[in-house]
């Protein structure tokens, strides 16, 4: 059900509106290549919030992953599409593949979907190649994830039946090619991928970054609520991690639990190395600046390993914003594998104002705390005078 962009049809208005947000959003130069577009409701969707629109997502994917040239398959506006967990397989024929979410999609909102699958999982890219995943401004992705969140072995140890696994909303896994992508993200096993220009709003991190993974690029972000953007957690399994140039600039965090992080777990072996957070703004954020070696399923009771993952060349530069925690910066890293080469400049943090009786207290100034931890800070407040040369 392919229909090309010279050809009219039934849905002509709905088809010139998304033309003009395409070359609005995505740029004239990726529209002239393109052939053809698929509507997901010319191949069954409904649109309604209720009907289970699987299917239909699943057929025009095929299609479009299936074809020659640069498919659009698009999400429209206006509507709600109800998505239950779904794997976007590839390889694909098509040169590139662009899937452009206009509208809402949203997720089972029980967690009884899952049942027989990945309960890790929710949307997810497999070995896709010229992979864009576009909003267009307009565009939502819904994980519905209250009933998750209540059923947490984590936040409800002594619930029976908890679980320890909730889904993430959107996976690329082996996307060897530039992908940008929008909301709650993690990225696994992919290298030169470019996440811009996005919100997110989510349960847990706005972005997270797994194994296997280099060459990343998130840049006009804005997170918040949600844990932040974060690298990890990394080397669970024992395994030896292998991360490094990731770039994270001109981003916005507001109330979220974590600001920048980099968590890892001390069986973990490896590497996280040549990061670079440049041009970040927090407001009202905890723990804006946190590198966590000692990351565990329950917090405070990891053990001290002989092993763990090295954490080297991260770069911090051109940062300002509230932290509503009082430690603002801290670096807990691991005694067996110190972290080094953390580089801080130019960054002002301050605490974000109490409210007594109707009173403004200002609270005490942010501090920062540091455990095995080397690199060097300029222009710093509050001062990071923990580090070790």
């Amino acid at each position: 059900m392919t229909v090309p962009l010279h050809k009219n049809s039934g849905r002509k208005n709905r088809l010139q509106e998304f033309l003009a947000f395409f070359v609005l959003f995505i740029g004239s130069s990726h529209f002239s290549s393109a052939e053809f577009y698929l509507d997901v409701l010319d191949f069954g969707a409904v649109g309604d919030g209720h009907t289970n629109d699987t299917q239909a997502f699943l057929d025009a994917w095929d299609e479009a992953c299936g074809s020659l040239g640069n498919p659009i398959m698009v999400i429209p506006k206006y509507m709600t599409f109800l998505v239950h967990p779904l794997v976007f397989s590839g390889p694909c024929r098509s040169t590139s593949i662009t899937v452009a979410v206009i509208g809402t999609v949203i997720a089972p909102d029980s967690p009884a979907a899952w049942k027989g699958k990945d309960p890790g999982k929710w949307l997810e890219f497999i070995d896709v190649s010229g992979l864009t995943v576009a909003g267009l401004g307009f565009g939502a992705l819904n994980g519905r994830g209250l009933a998750w969140w209540n059923q947490s072995c984590r936040d409800h140890p002594r619930l029976q039946g908890c679980t320890s696994v909730a889904p993430t909303g959107v996976n690329i896994f082996g996307a060897p090619e530039l992908s940008p992508n929008t909301d709650g993200i993690h990225i696994h096993s992919s290298h030169d991928v470019f996440i811009t220009n996005s919100v997110f709003s989510t349960g847990d991190d706005c972005i997270s970054i797994g194994d296997y993974t280099s060459n990343v690029v998130i840049t006009n972000v804005i997170c918040g609520p949600g844990h932040g953007i974060s690298i990890g957690s990394l080397g669970r399994g024992g395994n030896s991690v292998q991360v490094e140039n990731i770039h994270v600039s001109r981003s916005y965090l507001k109330g979220t639990t974590n600001g920048l992080r980099i968590k890892t777990w001390q069986v973990g072996r490896g590497y996280v190395r040549n990061v670079l957070f440049q041009d970040i703004t927090f407001d009202s954020v905890q723990n804006p600046i946190i590198i966590d070696q000692n990351y565990c399923s329950e917090k405070g009771l990891c053990k001290e390993m002989p092993t763990g993952v090295h954490i080297t060349n991260v770069t911090y530069t051109k940062m300002v914003g509230s932290s509503s925690t009082a430690v603002a910066i801290n670096f807990d890293c691991d005694r067996s594998v110190p972290c080094t080469g953390l580089n801080l400049r130019y960054i002002y943090l301050w605490p974000v104002p109490t409210d007594l009786d109707g009173t403004s207290k200002i609270t005490p100034a942010v501090t920062t705390s540091c455990a095995n931890a080397h690199g060097y800070a300029v222009q710093v407040d509050p001062p990071v005078s923990c580090l070790q040369s």
